[in-house]
């Protein structure tokens, strides 16, 4: 199934960056072509089912909130 994503390219530098809109995601490349073409990349890879060989390892962490 294929759906369309709205992007924004910008140029940072020597590189072209591109964002997707709907979904945060963003990637680069050399030229302004190239760019949304590294974003698609990206994008089929974010939405690709996940292939896990073992199950991962989930941690807790305690993290400092609010502190003055």
């Amino acid at each position: 199934m294929k759906r369309p994503f709205a992007t924004s390219v910008w140029c940072d530098g020597n590189w072209y960056v591109s964002q997707c809109l709907e979904v945060d995601i963003t990637s680069q490349g050399e030229t302004e072509e190239e760019a949304p073409a590294s974003l698609k990349e990206a994008l089929e890879l974010h939405f690709e089912p996940p292939q896990a060989t073992r199950p991962p390892r989930v941690r807790m962490i305690e993290v400092e909130v609010g502190a003055a």
